[in-house]
């Protein structure tokens, strides 16, 4: 039996608004919209690989707070968690893996083209958020 590999999502909140990102790569993906974040490197918590990931991936600091309950499956063997953070510092900007991110209300996080496989920890991270 294979062990899952963890990928971190963050769901980033500032203002009442979640962040979105738009995967530019891989094809497959490219376009649809994210939580984002990464893969766990050996010896990093999920906490660490927030942080990291999201300081790569769009140039921000972030200060993770709580992991949102659930496990979403990815493709094997890779699962999601999903915790929540707060922005501490910088401007969000797409820097590596996605074209374009978004700040939502909870009333328009369904605009854009989730994921499948985020849509559910979306709205588990949006039901915190508006305190549901």
């Amino acid at each position: 039996m294979t062990t899952a590999r963890v990928v971190v999502g963050g769901a980033v909140f500032d203002q009442g608004r979640l962040l979105a990102a738009r995967r530019s790569a891989p094809p497959e993906l490219a376009g649809r919209w994210e939580l984002p974040g990464g893969k766990l490197e050996p010896g990093e918590t999920a906490e660490q690989a927030l942080v990291r990931e999201l300081r790569e991936e769009l140039g921000v600091e972030v200060e993770p707070l709580e992991r949102v309950a659930g496990e979403w499956p990815l493709r094997p063997p890779f699962v999601l968690h999903v915790w929540t953070a707060k922005l501490v510092s910088g401007t969000v900007r797409a820097l590596q893996d996605h074209d374009e991110v978004r700040w939502l209300t909870p009333d328009r996080v369904d605009e854009v083209d989730w994921l499948d496989e985020d849509r559910p920890a979306v709205a588990a991270a949006v039901r915190l958020l508006v305190g549901a």
